[in-house]
């Protein structure tokens, strides 16, 4: 009986939320195109025309054309750890309405897009996991995108998701930047007694039951600067093994308005530098620098891109609103700064020569 009670007030709290959420979006939509001040954000409610015009004359001469090629969406900015260095962290509990995240990925396909990550905060909070298993496989199977991808902290993955949206999913990065779990403690990496060096290992048995390439991102702080991760990643096998330097993004990890503070983690470039000599014979070792990392192509909550170039998110208009060629003009996005350094690489499990 009191099982029943439960289940009935989880399905009303969920329909609930998604009206809520349907309703913000509508009172945000009537307020557009006058881009929204979120805290800690500089707006671009007046990009400089000119500038714009100028910088498309550019690449059509050069007849390059400014393309999508690879989004990381950010559609949640909550999460249930709390990372010291985090740079994208929860100054709002929005989430687009499925049907209007549906309509923009679209738009991205259409516009270029090959490959979609999803990311947050922590994706699998929003309807346990619900939310973006059915953005996966709506990419997947409607939009036929070659590579699908989700990084997650892990801790809310259940078997149970694998069997349900699995098939539809490329890649699942977890991050870990540890495999001492006093060291991910002090880092915020951690939910109570449980133990997210253990999880790690049953997600990555999980990604061989179901088919999904396995990856890692770490990220390399004052914490861990010292580790020695050889044994440890070498054992786990993952596809890639994503090594990033501790960042700093004003307004989220650093200043007055963040809810992080980071200077407690930061490494210099030679320390970073010291961590991957230590790391070389690892043959899936990826590191990517903080410049690299800045022209990312990120897109956060209501669909805006995120200019990062200049160490603080400065968001473009929505490109539900102003499609994605206008919006992608100010996102910093260097396609050829991409390509040069990897950014596309064989990203589609069907390409990828795995044991299974």
């Amino acid at each position: 009986m009191h099982m029943a009670v439960l289940l009935l007030a989880r399905a009303l709290l969920a329909a609930l939320r998604v009206q809520l959420s349907t309703l913000c979006w509508s009172l945000v939509r009537l307020a557009l195109p006058l881009p929204l001040p979120l805290p800690g954000w500089r707006q671009l409610s007046a990009p400089d025309p000119s500038a714009a015009a100028g910088q498309q004359q550019e690449r059509q001469r050069d007849g390059v054309a400014l393309k999508p090629t690879s989004v990381n969406y950010h559609f949640t900015r909550q999460c249930n750890y709390k990372c010291g260095f985090c740079f994208h962290t929860a100054k709002t509990s929005f989430v687009l309405p499925l049907e209007e995240a549906k309509r923009g990925l679209a738009m991205l396909k259409e516009a270029g897009m090959e490959k979609i990550n999803f990311s947050g905060g922590e994706p699998f909070l929003q309807d346990r996991g619900e939310f973006v298993g059915k953005l996966v496989q709506f990419c997947k199977q409607d939009l036929k995108l070659p590579s699908v991808s989700i990084v997650s902290n892990g801790s809310m993955i259940r078997e149970q998701w694998f069997k349900k949206y699995g098939e539809y999913l490329d890649i699942l990065a977890i991050s870990c930047d540890s495999f001492d779990e006093e060291v991910n403690v002090l880092i915020g990496r951690g939910q109570g007694k449980k133990n997210h060096v253990e999880k790690l290992h049953k997600l990555r048995q999980w990604c061989r039951d179901y088919a999904v390439a396995f990856k890692i991102n770490s990220v390399i702080n004052r914490f861990n600067i010292e580790e020695d991760m050889n044994e440890q990643i070498k054992a786990l096998n993952p596809v890639r093994w994503k090594v990033f330097q501790c960042l700093i993004i004003e307004g989220e990890n650093c200043g007055e308005d963040a809810l992080r503070e980071v200077d407690k983690f930061l490494i210099s470039d030679d320390d970073f530098k010291r961590f991957l000599d230590r790391h070389k014979d690892v043959s899936c070792l990826v590191p990517e620098s903080n410049q690299e990392v800045k022209l990312k192509l990120a897109l956060h909550s209501f669909m805006r891109f995120l200019n990062c170039t200049n160490g603080r998110k400065e968001p473009s208009k929505s490109i539900l609103d102003v499609g994605v060629e206008e919006a992608i003009q100010y996102s910093g996005f260097d396609e050829k700064m991409f390509l040069k350094r990897g950014g596309k690489y064989v990203w589609s499990k069907a390409d990828m020569k795995l044991d299974w």
